[in-house]
């Protein structure tokens, strides 16, 4: 199905930020002096690309049709994968508090900074794994038909929809910034 393969791809870019975010956690922990400003572009990147245009494509289109094809979301995969969105989400709001609390100069933030940045990591890769390898081939095999097709359409709705045409090209700017930045 193209929908889980544009999805896949989408992962691949989101593994890049959390691949800087993880490093640069680790050399904030380590007493290196790490930008707050990295943090907060990666909240940016997360809130607008992970979550602004990933998760609605799943939330809006994938997930929904994967119910009406006979996928129950609660106490399923899907279910799961919800929960899993809003925790990302909690876990994003309180990485850019404590890096903009570090930016104003409060050096307390660091290690509530660190631990939300990894705890984000941690989830988000557990996360990308769990749809690359059983949500993902679940929707190929019960998503059928013309369906595979409209859900393909509907996802590049999502992306432009509210977003722009280049939203996705900045996002890949943005990623690709943040890997600078940390020297990846």
């Amino acid at each position: 199905m193209e929908a889980t393969k544009i999805l896949k791809e989408e992962h691949r870019v989101i593994e890049r930020v959390l691949a800087s975010l993880e490093a640069a956690a680790g050399r904030l922990e380590a007493g290196e002096l790490i930008r707050p400003e990295i943090f907060i572009m990666s909240a940016d990147f997360i809130k607008g690309f992970a979550d602004g245009i990933h998760h609605r494509k799943e939330e809006g289109v994938l997930f929904p049709a994967m119910q009406a094809a006979g996928i129950p979301s609660e106490g399923g995969p899907i279910g799961v994968m919800l929960a899993e969105h809003q925790e990302g989400r909690r876990l994003t709001a309180a990485m850019r508090a404590a890096a903009e609390k570090l930016q104003a100069g409060d050096a307390g933030g660091s290690e509530e900074l660190v631990q939300n940045a990894l705890l984000y990591v941690a989830l988000l890769r557990g996360h990308i794994a769990k749809e690359d390898d059983i949500l993902f081939p679940m929707a190929d095999q019960a998503i059928r038909g013309p369906t595979r097709e409209e859900v393909s359409q509907a996802l590049e709705h999502v992306e432009h929809e509210g977003m722009g045409l280049g939203a996705h090209q900045q996002f890949l700017a943005l990623a690709e910034s943040i890997e600078r930045e940390i020297g990846l």
